[in-house]
């Protein structure tokens, strides 16, 4: 088969397309025909050698999130499976090639109605932004600041949390992004590339953190008492650090999910159902053919996308 090799820790370049071996499924696996793969910031992460969540030894096939057809069936596992359309998390390796077996147990079906690909962009995404949500849990009429509002996180809390009832302000990094954040439902945009953009913000209720580093700590600024902040990622590649001690001084909650599989798995089975429900629309900004996951990379990592990347297996 097709697939995508990680040997040494480096550039987007030292992502490589070749063969490997037709996986197997064993006791309780399926094997997957893969449609599409997701990408993550987190993956550029691992594949640069920087610490994430991921530990799989080098040579690797890196990927987290695929979606297809169920082609066959390990011992034990449902042979009604075969033929149905899937997505699932790979456990950080597997997922940018041509085929894929995962534990059946981690599988979730493609709701009727929902297209592939939009299933596959909502996987981490859609879990993401619906946990981060219920945690921060914002009321209606409350203002949420959404930071990285044009991402693929982002994308999705701002349609969440407006229809939740709250005042959406969007926090991005370029004309085009902003105005894509109002399309999806915010009531105001900011560019946080400007000096001095948190001022032209008023006060918020709940702060969606996914850059951290100075704008993260900016917008912390813009909490008052009551006020909850969820930090879920570093795209300025460092959290934002807030103290414990400054936050109680203010009255500021510094809100930490804290995911069990259970969680997990209601927060992706959830934006699933919504996006079938026509309630939630992933934003697929850029697909790659897979013998290109170096360049999708690249696009990641130059902050120009929108939306979701997603590479896409099928010729």
């Amino acid at each position: 088969m097709r697939a995508v090799w990680l040997k040494e820790f480096g550039g987007p370049e030292v992502l490589v397309a070749g063969e490997a071996p037709d996986p197997v499924p064993g006791p309780g696996q399926v094997l997957v025909d893969v449609a599409y793969a997701n990408i993550t910031f987190v993956e550029t992460q691992f594949r640069s050698g920087a610490p994430s969540p991921f530990r799989p030894e080098l040579p690797v096939i890196p990927g987290n999130g695929v979606g297809g057809v169920v082609a066959a069936v390990g011992e034990g596992a449902d042979p009604g499976l075969v033929g149905r359309r899937v997505v699932s998390g790979m456990g950080g390796s597997g997922g940018y090639a041509e085929r894929a077996v995962v534990d059946a147990a981690g599988l979730f079906a493609v709701p009727d109605g929902l297209e592939l690909d939009a299933a596959v962009a909502l996987l981490a995404d859609g879990r993401t932004a619906t946990m981060m949500l219920r945690a921060a849990a914002p009321a209606p009429g409350e203002r949420v600041l959404v930071e990285a509002a044009a991402g693929g996180v982002g994308t999705l809390l701002v349609q969440l949390a407006k229809a939740a009832g709250a005042t959406v302000v969007a926090a991005a990094g370029s004309g085009r992004k902003l105005e894509l954040a109002r399309e999806l439902g915010a009531d105001e945009a900011v560019d946080y590339g400007r000096p001095g953009w948190a001022d032209a913000v008023r006060g918020v209720d709940v702060v969606f953190d996914g850059v951290g580093g100075d704008i993260g700590r900016a917008a912390f600024g813009l909490l008052g008492k009551g006020g909850r902040m969820v930090s879920y990622g570093l795209a300025s590649g460092e959290w934002a650090g807030v103290p414990e001690e400054r936050a109680a001084e203010r009255g500021v909650i510094l809100v930490q999910p804290k995911p069990d599989p259970a969680l997990m798995r209601s927060c992706t089975e959830s934006a699933l159902e919504e996006a079938a429900a026509g309630r939630l629309r992933p934003v697929i900004g850029q697909r790659f053919p897979l013998e290109r996951a170096a360049d999708a990379h690249r696009a990641i990592e130059s902050r120009a996308t929108v939306g979701k990347t997603l590479l896409e297996a099928v010729r």
